[in-house]
């Protein structure tokens, strides 16, 4: 364990030290030089977000706060569906009730391009706007960054403020003018960060802008406009969530991360675990395990959609400042290069992977990997996810989070595994292809880290319903799957080195009972319409605990000293002071 543990170590150690990392997630906010450092290793962190306000309603207060700034010329962004959708019209009737002169700009991208920056970038220069409001998901908010940020600089070439090694990674010196995001949907966290991400279509990968500078002014969450979104995109979005607070939460913590800056300027933002961004993982993770579902089924359920809508805000301010991993690194080439595949519920005239579910159709595979860093974090996610682990073995958690989500997804009706949206065995070398430049800076390494991530990729090959392809076992019916402990060692070992990353059978002595297709107990699950039928249905566990084992699940935040449990303790104190502002108010702020 102890030699895959450091191999775990080091590949999520080179995802935060590559030059292009992750690139909605993963860089520095400060692109200066680096330069010598005080040791090796960080002894500090530090917090940074967007003000936020939430309320339901709180949308029509936007044309005073545009007042409030003195903004004389406003441009408002959104895409074309949403044009037509109560966000938009509730921030038109704001803008017109207070006299706030605009124009709207309407043709945003769903997964931006750079061509579609360069297009509205080109709006904003034109309009010499004094103010922003982007209306939308992340799409349409990223977008408004980036073209807030060339109009402040209209002499900047475009690849001057992306991220290197695509663009020049220039830090920006300009001011830029006010902007109001206002998310309509519940996943990117946008309305929190200083991150604007697009497709580079020369080079088929996705890249980005990273700089505190070009962060929102102030984040409006209107739980009203979750209400709006179609199922599909509640679901996709909330995937966004799910990964958003479990790779935060299971990064390496910000006392492993490397080299130590001899200057906090150098300090990057997306900086490591740490015991607040903890605090805001934990919660969203909460949230995601008791709302989602609600949400998705039932598009009247204004509670769970509320909810989903303020996770995604805990859970950026927790990515925001601790960083994701591999499962967004692993995503974008997904989305990057997608062939036909068009989702459900998204009125777009070209192929596309949503985000989210680009994210999280390899975090099964992620998670049982990661898990050798920090085990009783896993297991903690596995509990909050549904996951029974009084009698687990603390070696089987990433096996025992992989299950959970796995089962999570079967419930949701997600498309199952790569094959689903289109890719087959032969798109493997492209895909590492396109995540390796996310997670290598030493080029010596590529084989090594390409052979891991083709394994990772390689995963949903051999899955299926308890392991198999084949038909889904009939319902009710269980079966036992246990293997020894010393295959289940083996099992652990083939991952490290390589070779395996999911055992044929899933953890040892695992009860796996697998629901049958409604209607068809034999069906077959391989074919294309029933992917989803791929993923198992753990509901039981009968793992048993060695003596003396129950000390190793210090389920309380890894080796951070308890402080995270002790936060939470003070979260969970005082988790209702939003409802004792509803008695008096419609709204609360956080800055």
């Amino acid at each position: 364990m102890a030699a895959g543990r450091a191999r775990a170590v080091r590949l999520l150690r080179q995802l935060e030290r590559a030059a292009c990392r992750c690139p909605s997630h993963g860089h520095t906010y400060s692109q200066v030089p680096e330069q010598p450092t005080l040791g090796s290793t960080d002894y500090a962190f530090e917090m940074a977000i967007s003000n936020i306000r939430y309320g339901e309603g709180v949308t029509k207060e936007i044309g005073m706060d545009l007042q409030n700034l003195g903004a004389r010329r406003v441009c408002l962004m959104t895409d074309k569906n949403l044009s037509k959708l109560p966000p938009v019209n509730a921030v038109l009737n704001s803008l017109a009730k207070y006299g706030i002169n605009f124009q709207m700009y309407d043709n945003v991208r769903v997964e931006p391009t750079d061509q579609s920056f360069l297009d509205a970038i080109q709006f904003a220069k034109k309009g010499e706007f004094d103010a922003y409001v982007a209306v939308g998901g992340g799409s349409v908010i990223d977008t408004c960054k980036a073209a807030n940020l060339y109009a402040a600089s209209p002499t900047s070439e475009f690849l001057d403020y992306v991220n290197a090694p695509i663009g020049k990674g220039k830090p920006v010196a300009v001011a830029l003018k006010p902007l109001i995001a206002v998310p309509t949907t519940s996943g990117t966290g946008s309305e929190t960060t200083g991150v604007a991400i697009f497709d580079f279509k020369e080079l088929k990968v996705k890249t980005g802008i990273a700089s505190r500078a070009i962060k929102p002014t102030l984040g409006i969450i209107d739980p009203l406009h979750t209400l709006s979104m179609p199922e599909r995109i509640v679901a996709n979005s909330g995937f966004d969530v799910l990964c958003h607070a479990l790779e935060s939460y299971t990064a390496l913590p910000y006392n492993m991360r490397s080299p130590c800056p001899s200057n906090p300027i150098n300090r990057p933002a997306y900086q490591g675990s740490n015991p607040i961004s903890d605090v805001w993982a934990l919660h969203a993770l909460h949230i995601v395990a008791k709302y989602l579902k609600r949400a998705i089924r039932n598009p009247e359920d204004l509670e769970a959609r509320a909810n989903m809508h303020l996770a995604s805000a805990f859970a950026g301010i927790g990515f925001g400042n601790a960083g994701v991993h591999l499962c967004h690194g692993m995503s974008y080439p997904i989305s990057g290069l997608v062939k036909t595949y068009k989702p459900k519920d998204y009125n777009v005239d070209h192929s596309l992977v949503p985000h989210g579910l680009s994210v999280v159709l390899t975090s099964p595979a992620v998670f049982a990997f990661t898990a050798q860093i920090h085990p009783e974090r896993h297991l903690e996610a596995a509990e909050i996810l549904g996951a029974d682990i009084r009698t687990a073995r603390i070696k089987d958690a990433g096996f025992i989070l992989a299950d959970t989500l796995r089962k999570f997804l079967f419930d949701l009706n997600v498309d199952d595994g790569l094959a689903a949206i289109g890719y087959s065995k032969a798109d493997i070398p492209a895909l590492v292809k396109g995540t390796l430049p996310q997670v290598v800076a030493i080029p010596e390494r590529h084989a090594r880290q390409a052979e891991l991530l083709q394994v990772l990729y390689s995963e949903d090959e051999a899955r299926g319903p308890g392991g198999q392809r084949g038909p889904c076992p009939a319902k009710g019916t269980a079966r036992h799957v246990g293997i020894n402990e010393q295959e289940s060692s083996k099992s652990c070992n083939h991952l490290l080195d390589g070779k395996s990353l999911i055992p044929s059978s899933p953890v040892a002595h695992i009860t796996v009972k697998a629901v049958a297709v409604r209607g068809s107990p034999t069906r077959d699950c391989t074919s294309k319409e029933d992917h989803r039928h791929h993923w198992r249905k753990t509901t039981e566990y009968d793992l048993a605990l060695p003596p003396g084992a129950e000390a190793s699940l210090p389920l309380t935040g890894g080796n951070l000293c308890g402080t995270p449990s002790l936060l939470r303790k003070m979260w969970m104190k005082h988790k209702k002071k939003s409802e004792y502002l509803g008695a008096t108010n419609s709204a609360f702020e956080a800055d």
